[in-house]
């Protein structure tokens, strides 16, 4: 069979290109994102519940604006991923109804946070106390989860799901640390003096962070695998996810931290100013706080991206070249050097001085 110029067969390219109009061609979607997002509108009431309840049982006044400033970061991180798989199911439903169109999708990313974020508002609106911090919770809030649906946005929906799925165990994770601090402040040698207790916060927060950090890189690289299975199962042809992939789900919980952190110093300045306005302790606990938040995020985010990085580095066989030897018995004709084939100097001398007594008689 005779080659036509300048196109390559399909089995000797090592990268076939993929039908455009072929499902492997297609991006994959996010599997259990409609159970992501019930999940994490979960976490989103819980947050909003205990704040509403902190805030309720304190004295009104001073108390209760230093209790909003301490309960924010809490709700501004749960809006954020909240918003984020709600849209990231939005978008696995419009992808299933009306194809992969990128415009659609992130459309309906928009509109998923947006949901999310007035559904928030309105009920920090009408189940929270009329005061000046009402207002600032809610606005926050729903700014947090517009800039979640936003996030979900992207093309590689699943390492959105894999960070929406490592954030939100990330966040639980936080919560329930905080049973164990007791214990770890005494075994970290906290005592009386004042020194002591601030050595043992450091150790008590940076042990906070690693243990998150390890989370999170673990939760994304189990997602992405799932995923992966889950899509091979359906199809076998289905494009696999590369490193970048599993980079950026591993680090998507702390650049989240990070991105509720600016939410919260920027939509939430009048509230923290309120707070640290009321008495210099306030001030030290609020800029200590801020700087721990700061702090916490870079770690979950270093510590993530190397996890997942290692765990998807373990599944990877040895590479292989063209200059390895092939397993297969090479033919006989295959291993003849060409160059064998023509006559040696001392052969072709010898075919004419082999035997002098048969040489012509003329010579």
């Amino acid at each position: 069979m005779t080659k036509q110029p300048g196109r390559v067969p399909a089995a000797e390219s090592d990268d076939p290109a993929a039908d455009a109009a072929s499902p492997s061609s297609r991006p994959l979607p996010a599997p259990g994102a409609a159970i992501l997002a019930l999940l994490a509108l979960g976490w989103l009431t819980a947050m909003l519940w205990s704040t509403r309840e902190a805030i309720t049982s304190a004295a009104a006044g001073v108390t209760a604006i230093s209790l909003s400033a301490f309960a924010l970061p809490g709700v501004i991180s749960a809006a954020l991923v909240a918003g984020a798989a709600v849209a990231l199911a939005a978008g696995n439903l419009l992808a299933r109804r009306y194809g992969d169109w990128a415009t659609l999708r992130f459309a309906g990313a928009i509109g998923g946070g947006m949901l999310v974020g007035l559904g928030a508002a309105l009920a920090i609106n009408l189940t929270y106390f009329d005061t000046s911090t009402t207002n600032v919770i809610a606005g926050t809030t729903a700014a947090a989860a517009i800039i979640g649906g936003a996030v979900a946005g992207a093309r590689t929906a699943p390492a959105v799901g894999g960070v929406v799925t490592a954030a939100l165990g990330t966040l639980i994770f936080v919560v329930a640390f905080s049973r164990a601090r007791d214990p770890l402040f005494d075994l970290f040698g906290a005592g009386d003096s004042q020194q002591s207790l601030v050595n043992a916060a450091k150790w008590v927060s940076r042990t906070e962070s690693l243990v998150a950090g390890l989370l999170a890189g673990l939760l994304a690289f189990g997602y992405l695998t799932w995923a992966r299975r889950r899509a091979v199962r359906r199809d076998p042809d289905a494009p696999a996810l590369r490193w970048p992939a599993y980079l950026l789900a591993g680090a998507g919980p702390g650049l989240l931290l990070l991105l509720a952190e600016m939410i919260i110093r920027v939509g939430g300045r009048s509230l923290l100013d309120l707070a640290s306005a009321l008495s210099e302790a306030d001030a030290v606990a609020q800029t200590s706080l801020g700087t721990s938040r700061v702090d916490n995020g870079i770690w979950v985010l270093f510590v993530g991206a190397l996890t997942a990085l290692i765990a998807f580095g373990r599944t990877l066989g040895p590479a292989h070249t063209d200059d390895e030897p092939d397993d297969s018995p090479e033919p006989v004709a295959a291993r003849v050097d060409p160059e064998d084939d023509e006559a040696s100097p001392a052969e072709t001398f010898g075919a004419f001085d082999a035997d002098p007594a048969k040489a012509d008689p003329s010579r």
